[in-house]
């Protein structure tokens, strides 16, 4: 049993306009030394598939620099390895044609050529807006087990405690996993669980491709809509109930509420100590963080090449972050080579790469709204 996959990496860029302003949500740095399409990524190499495309939209450059060769996930092959799939434009002067992509089943639509050359039995597709540690090798295996032709995997949550984004898709499904119904979330006031697709499924490639020509022949631009809906009760469309540890990217303060659940120990054993399951990322070589005496720091997690002479509590650092004399820095997530200086105060703050906060600042903001600073920015 082969596959291969597909990672979107800008489906959901408009969630979180201040941190996808100049990349795509694919490279947002999460926890200290990744990027969210670490997961997806990790997820199907712990798998064994060793070829995966990325399919682009634009401000992808800083992607590029971050998945290189692909060698960090042993993905730097002659044959197979990581395909980067930049969109789509007709060669026509068409102003109509030659729009990029808008929905999922529209970027699908400029990838056709690499799933027509895929010599893979299927096709495993994922979104970059999550973040989890799922066994791929079962999803595919229980999709071939239960005869499925398409595999949904979905997770059961309470949006009364859990933030959901709205081009969230929520599934109906019996007991045995057949999906019945497929719509779009719309909150409302009663409360209790709800299964939601994670947008990751499993697909085989004939019969996906075979999908996307006669969408494109009908001028249909949803795949939940267009292609998923459509078949059910024509082909046997399931849900593989994931149990593990979830967390959606939708918002900023989605965003920062995930960052923080990492300062939790189950939260980093459900991701990063689940076995024979590593999350990989690009490997850099910076020196030891060095921490000045008088220096404190507390419940936070600080990566390599920092200098801390101040207070650091409940907070997340990236590589090459340093903290001034008599600074306090609490619930915050500083993100590489922001500078602050001494005796600021700084809470509930999100600083993106190269941010400079002068000596004596105070920023607040809120779990629910962090402070944010965007790249490059001085205060």
């Amino acid at each position: 049993m082969t596959a291969a996959g597909l990672i979107f990496s800008n489906i959901h860029d408009a969630t979180i306009p201040e941190l996808t302003r100049m990349r795509t949500i694919a490279s947002v740095p999460f926890g200290c030394k990744y990027r969210l399409i670490d997961f997806p990524l990790s997820n199907m190499v712990n798998a064994g598939i060793d070829k995966v495309g990325i399919v682009t939209h634009n401000n992808y450059q800083s992607l590029l620099d971050h998945i290189g060769t692909g060698k960090d996930w042993d993905l730097a092959r002659r044959s197979g390895g990581i395909k980067i799939l930049p969109p789509f434009i007709t060669a026509y002067d068409n102003a109509a044609a030659n729009k990029l992509y808008t929905t999922r089943l529209e970027a699908l639509f400029g990838v056709l050529n690499f799933i027509r050359r895929c010599t893979e039995e299927y096709i495993v597709m994922s979104d970059c807006d999550i973040i989890c540690n799922i066994d791929i090798a079962d999803v595919l295996k229980t999709h071939r087990k239960t005869k499925s032709d398409i595999t949904i995997v979905t997770k059961k949550i309470n949006p009364a405690y859990y933030p959901l984004s709205k081009d969230i898709e929520t599934v109906t499904a019996d007991c045995d996993g057949n999906i019945t119904d497929v719509c779009e979330y719309m909150a409302s006031e009663e409360q209790g669980q709800i299964e939601i697709s994670m947008n990751v499924m499993v697909m085989q490639r004939q019969l996906l491709y075979k999908m996307l020509l006669d969408a494109a022949a009908h001028g249909y631009n949803s795949f939940y809509r267009d292609i998923v809906v459509k078949n059910i009760g024509k082909l046997k469309v399931t849900a593989y109930r994931y149990a593990g540890y979830y967390s959606l990217v939708g918002s900023l303060a989605s965003y920062f509420s995930a960052s923080m659940k990492l300062l939790e120990p189950d939260v980093r054993a459900g991701l990063f100590a689940v076995d024979n399951r590593p999350i990989y990322t690009k490997v850099r070589n910076s020196p030891p963080t060095k921490y000045i005496e008088g220096a404190s720091v507390k419940n936070s997690i600080v990566a390599d090449g920092c200098v801390i002479e101040g207070t650091v509590e409940n907070s997340i650092l990236f590589r090459g972050v340093r903290v001034g004399k008599g600074t306090v820095v609490r619930n915050c997530i500083l993100m590489q080579d922001t500078c602050v200086g001494d005796d600021a105060s700084l809470n509930c703050v999100i600083s993106d790469k190269n941010v400079m906060i002068k000596d004596g600042r105070n920023l607040s903001g809120h779990e629910t709204m962090p402070f944010f600073l965007g790249k490059g920015v001085m205060i």
